[in-house]
């Protein structure tokens, strides 16, 4: 039996946002992952580092799922509720989870760390990367791409500017490395299919990546919000193109 659009919306809009846990959204979105295996690589490096740093740490959830942690492991995170997640999931594993509103200078000392990581950070301070890593150290990183998802922030918000459409290209991402005194070592991008199957799906991935439509409420948008469930029940899923892309990098030493 088909759900109305008010139950889907009103049941999307009341579910916590904490965290980067998105398996509320089994069943009803799906989206393509990177060939590169991010959290593999990650659990790789991190079974060899001696002092970890993984910054904007989210709930926790990505870091917590590496097998081995080095002996001195911190996650940074600026969010309280997603704090007070990191903060269980990963002291149990013996790292400690710091407060950090996401501007520098990030609170450690120089050459701090032989290994920082981060998974989809929303800024980049790369002169804070390269000062907190020591000499011979990486740092791993998977990032969201230029225009990724565009098709469904277009729909909300209309035609986006060049401008805006260039944001987060991996070549600036490069760039801003090498100023920094990185090597980039790897750097790889892929473009990746995206489905969302009902209007409510969209109500809480907008919510909960809150830069794709700033400001976003379902108040605002309730017109296109339906318009958009009528188009799921008639049309199928809107499908969206996601782009990541991978950036290794090491200070020379």
């Amino acid at each position: 039996m088909k759900r109305t659009f008010q139950d889907l919306v009103d049941e999307a809009a009341s579910v916590s946002v904490e965290g980067w846990d998105f398996s509320w959204l089994d069943g009803r979105a799906t989206e393509a992952r990177p060939s590169w295996g991010y959290q593999r690589l990650m659990a790789q490096r991190l079974a060899g580092a001696t002092a970890g740093l993984d910054i904007q740490t989210g709930g926790g959830e990505v870091l917590a799922g590496a097998a081995r942690l080095p002996s001195l492991m911190v996650a940074t995170e600026s969010w309280a509720p997603n704090l007070a997640k990191a903060t269980r999931l990963l002291h149990p594993r013996g790292c400690v989870v710091v407060s950090d509103p996401d501007e520098p200078p990030l609170p450690f000392a120089d050459g701090a760390f032989d290994l920082v990581t981060s998974r989809h950070p929303v800024t980049v301070w790369w002169e804070e990367i390269s000062r907190v890593l020591a000499p011979g150290g990486t740092y791993l990183s998977q990032q969201v791409g230029p225009e990724s998802v565009f098709e469904l922030v277009e729909y909300f918000l209309g035609p986006l500017s060049d401008e805006r459409r260039r944001g987060r290209h991996p070549d600036d991402a490069r760039a801003g490395a090498e100023q920094a005194g990185l090597e980039v070592v790897d750097l790889r991008f892929e473009r990746l299919r995206t489905e969302f199957f009902d209007v409510g799906a969209v109500v809480y991935f907008l919510r909960k990546v809150i830069w794709m439509v700033p400001g976003f409420t379902v108040e605002e948008y309730v017109p296109r919000l339906r318009e958009l469930h009528e188009r799921l029940e008639s049309e199928g899923p809107f499908v969206a193109t996601t782009t990541r892309f991978l950036i290794e990098a090491r200070k020379p030493g």
